[in-house]
């Protein structure tokens, strides 16, 4: 079995003590894949569940042409005859009505028309549609005109098929599914999906010192935050979670936590416990039951970040496998690494096709201090002016244990790894935290 950390050496900018940012993405990515189950839900439960296959359209929509305003219906013959006293205006007899759901079923001449509502089915032979507000009608209501130039020849008809034609993809496998997706696929008339069933992750925090909540706290004692942030933002990704608690600094209790949590699930998160403290037994654990890709990254915050795969038998191979991520104790930290890392692979673990998190430029409002040689994310407040150009600042300490930092912040300040101090003034990279925290 070839091992986790044989494979990353093979990775380009290896370094086992300062893993840049995208060699770790990438020997995650090696290491994933998605779950294989596939199970059949109804349209209204599968709001932000992933596809399992294509779903190609069995009708055509729209299945008719229709009108996309409301106006008169004729054919573009009329626009050439030349039929009133003046040759640049347009008079038609209209002859009908048709609106959505009540089509009219007779025949027009060409300077004939009918009164259409939005959606309505086009009249046979007709092919144009003159919007309502640019006509002219006469006193009893039997006839309009128009001029010629207000309308081309074939506007405002939408076409059979013309949104999406049959037997065409409408959706892909690996799309998460969105509210404008349920709407889509209820106008071709599908009410059940094949979906990929939800991930399990189950995550515990390590630590003598944490408390959970309605615990007293004792001197030096904190309340245990990283399973909140933790939870929110794997419910975010419609995740199925088991959360274990607080685990104590002792070898035999985190080796139960982890061969529970390996037994019962594709994926363990933990916070805390993979640095190289005295107390810090992970690492020894798993040497005995696991394999590590990688302990370090050359990223602020979250240097210590552990990634590899566990099993919930005595030794590598034996039991169930879970994939392992081991965060930092701190808590910005935690938020850190777990959407640059972690967020990437539990969205390909769960079949979907993820995109990268969307960057954009802004000017930094403050001169920023920056080591070359690792990847920082700093937390900013970013805004418009009045241009729309984007400005940042960011939002005071960046230590890794100020949580409130985050909660002040509206975007990361992305600072690449051969980036060294900004100036005043210079341009940064943001990743929006609308959408993402």
């Amino acid at each position: 079995m070839t091992t986790l950390i044989e494979f990353s050496r093979c990775i380009a900018q290896y370094d086992p003590h300062a893993l840049p940012v995208s060699a770790a993405q990438a020997i995650v990515r090696q290491w994933v894949s998605p779950v294989t189950a596939v199970e059949r839900v109804p349209l209204r439960d599968a709001l932000d569940r992933v596809l399992a296959t294509d779903i190609v359209s069995p009708i055509n929509v729209p299945s008719h042409d229709n009108s996309a305003m409301d106006g008169y219906a004729f054919k573009r013959a009329a626009l050439a005859t030349g039929n009133s006293a003046d040759e640049s205006a347009v008079q038609l007899t209209i002859v009908g009505k048709a609106l959505a759901g009540h089509p009219f079923e007779g025949g027009i001449g060409v300077n004939q028309c009918v009164r259409v509502m939005t959606g309505a089915c086009m009249p046979a032979d007709c092919d144009t549609v003159v919007p309502q507000e640019l006509v002219e009608r006469n006193a009893d209501a039997t006839s309009i005109r128009f001029a010629a130039n207000a309308v081309a020849a074939g506007a405002n008809r939408r076409l059979a098929g013309e949104d999406l034609a049959r037997g065409q993809v409408a959706l892909r496998a690996g799309r998460i599914m969105r509210a404008s997706d349920l709407g889509l696929l209820a106008s071709l008339g599908i009410g059940e999906v094949s979906v990929r069933r939800r991930l399990r992750v189950a995550f515990f925090s390590t630590g003598d010192e944490l408390r959970s909540l309605g615990e007293p706290l004792d001197p030096g004692s904190v309340y245990d935050s990283n399973r909140y942030t933790l939870f929110a933002m794997l419910r975010r990704l419609n995740v199925d979670t088991l959360d274990l608690g607080v685990v104590r600094d002792e070898p035999a209790a985190l080796e139960a936590a982890l061969r529970s949590a390996a037994a019962s699930a594709d994926v363990v998160l933990t916070s805390g416990g993979v640095s190289v403290g005295e107390a810090d037994f992970t690492r020894q654990l798993l040497r005995t039951f696991g394999d590590v890709a990688f302990w370090s990254m050359a990223m602020r915050p979250g240097r210590p970040l552990a990634f590899g795969r566990i099993w919930s038998g005595e030794r590598p191979g034996v039991g169930l496998p879970a994939l392992f991520f081991g965060l930092p104790g701190n808590p910005v930290a935690v938020m850190v690494t777990f959407y640059q890392i972690v967020r990437e692979a539990l969205l390909l673990m769960s079949g979907a096709t993820p995109q990268p998190l969307p960057v954009i430029h802004a000017k930094s409002r403050q001169a920023i201090r920056k080591r070359v040689g690792r990847t920082e994310f700093q937390r900013g407040v970013a805004e418009q002016d009045e241009q729309g150009i984007w400005h940042v600042t960011p939002t005071g300490s960046q230590s890794s244990g100020v949580l409130s930092s985050m909660s002040e912040a509206n975007c990361f300040i992305v600072l690449g790894h051969d980036e060294g101090e900004i100036a005043e003034g210079e341009r940064v990279d943001i990743m929006l935290f609308d959408g993402l925290i």
